[in-house]
């Protein structure tokens, strides 16, 4: 029998700014998130909290 897909997925956070881009790897449950992730963390490019989302 073939297994099915895990619950939890591994996903890519990205943010842009004019200094560059700076990217973050979590995890987020397929279930209860559905839709794609933003959250404000911390970006050492700009030195400031930012808005990541996720991409593919």
């Amino acid at each position: 029998m073939a297994k099915s897909k895990g619950v939890r997925i591994v996903i890519t956070l990205e943010c842009k700014t004019s200094s560059g881009v700076y990217r973050y790897t979590t995890t987020k449950n397929r279930r209860n998130t559905p839709n794609r992730l933003e959250i404000k963390k911390y970006c050492p490019l700009s030195q400031k909290h930012e808005v990541f989302k996720e991409i593919k």
